[in-house]
């Protein structure tokens, strides 16, 4: 079982608090280790003085004759220095030795003096210490205040540190009040990022515009079930009926084959509808494409007008191919979507005229327009042609056999392809296609 994480403010008032406690301890030991310096520099110093003053008494001792006038001289001299002892002997022999004071902490040093008064001249051995416990107090003294500054700082600086992350915390909470008090069919009250401070408006921007997103989803979604009710309700209503009226009273075979007829035309649509449907959902979440392959665009679509030669026919029209491109596509996806926009130019184009399918390509995508002849599509109406269940006003005739399915998947498959899809209508001349990525 994980650990349970910290919060951000304990971990940053934890984080805050060693910084601190770190930075002091560096600070009071390199202090004491300075001023503990300056004391022994002292000391050496003192002892330096001491052996200079000790020299000198035993020069002056020398010229007066004897050691009497020695040992008069320097108990002249230490029975004011309390703080200093001296001890002078020769060949194991003490010759003056000073009364310390009690205890204490004593530092000595030990030295040769020349002395001449001996025969042959020979070198005294001198012994002298410095009491250094006024120091070594002042030195413990100092040490235990650096620990409680430290101790007492970190304590300090923790407990504003705490203060001072809650404080700088709180946006994050109101941050959070205001994003639970969000929902998506009220993404158009976006939280106002100037309100909070600069580090938190980017992440702000961000979850509004992510918002607005499940906005359009939410409410693409709830109109996508309202038009699949629609349109499922339609034939299903048909089926119904037919087959209740069916079974009013008895029915010939003819009559019955008829009914049956009639329910699987209803089916049949029944079954494209949930076939296009799932197709758009697998899209929508992402399904890649099945396989892919460099593919002659011109070859597809003239395998689609073979297809529709029969109702070209009937309707009086003629199709052709302008331009070609090698795309890496899934040639049965860019089938399915020449299939769609080369229908739905058939539906509208103008008796006796052309539907030309373009092939263009430049350095970052290839483009397959169809264009046809005919009634102009209203502008307004241009940007819905691909969403789902759409068609146009003057669409509606036939809408039995279309359910405006057709190009939301030609969409869908442009996506997939890494493209997008496009529309105009001006002039007389209708041009709807799609593009796809060069490499996808």
């Amino acid at each position: 079982m994980s650990p349970r994480p910290h919060s951000l403010q304990s971990r940053l008032s934890l984080w805050f608090a060693a910084q601190t406690l770190f930075g002091l301890s560096v600070i009071c030991l390199a202090i004491y280790l300075v001023t503990a310096w300056s004391f022994g520099q002292k000391q050496e110093e003192e002892l330096d003085n001491k052996a200079v003053l000790v020299r000198h008494l035993l020069t002056e001792a020398e010229k007066g004759g004897d050691l009497a006038f020695l040992r008069h001289k320097l108990d002249d001299f230490f029975s004011m220095q309390d703080d200093v002892t001296l001890s002078i002997s020769h060949a194991g022999q003490v010759l003056f030795e000073s009364t310390p004071a009690a205890g204490g902490r004593w530092v000595v040093r030990d030295i040769e003096v020349p002395w001449s008064q001996r025969t042959p001249a020979t070198q005294l051995s001198v012994r002298i210490g410095v009491n250094m416990a006024q120091e070594a107090l002042l030195l413990r003294r100092l040490a235990w205040t650096l620990l409680g500054a430290v101790v007492l700082g970190t304590a300090l600086v923790s407990l504003t540190g705490m203060w001072l992350v809650r404080r700088g915390l709180r946006p994050l909470k109101t941050l959070a009040e205001s994003t639970a008090a969000m929902a998506p069919d009220k993404a158009n009250l976006p939280i106002d990022a100037m309100g909070f401070a600069e580090e938190l408006r980017p992440w702000i921007t961000q979850f509004n515009a992510l918002l607005l997103r499940v906005q359009r989803a939410y409410v693409q979604l709830e109109s996508f079930n309202a038009d699949v009710a629609h349109e499922l309700r339609t034939p299903l209503a048909n089926l119904i009926g037919s087959t209740e009226l069916a079974l009013t009273r008895q029915r010939s075979n003819e009559e019955l084959q008829a009914v049956l007829a009639s329910n699987l035309e209803e089916i049949g649509r029944l079954s494209g509808i949930v076939t296009d449907m799932l197709f758009l959902s697998q899209a929508e979440r992402g399904t890649p494409m099945r396989t892919r392959a460099a593919t002659s665009l011109a070859v597809q679509a003239g395998d689609v007008i073979d297809f529709y030669d029969a109702m070209l026919e009937e309707a009086g029209l003629r199709a052709e191919v302008a331009g070609d491109a090698m795309a890496d596509v899934d040639a049965a996806l860019i089938r399915r979507a020449l299939f769609n926009l080369l229908g739905n130019a058939i539906r509208f184009a103008a008796p006796a005229s052309t539907v030309r399918i373009e092939i263009a390509q430049d350095s970052r995508e290839f483009t397959v327009t169809v264009v046809n002849r005919g009634e102009p599509i209203d502008p307004t109406a241009l940007p819905r042609l691909f969403e789902r269940f759409y068609r146009a006003a003057h669409a509606r005739d036939g809408s039995t056999r279309h359910h405006g399915l057709g190009l939301s998947i030609v969409e869908a498959i442009a996506r997939m392809h890494g493209g997008r899809v496009f529309a105009a209508s001006q002039g007389g001349e209708t041009r709807i296609g799609f593009t796809v990525l060069r490499g996808g």
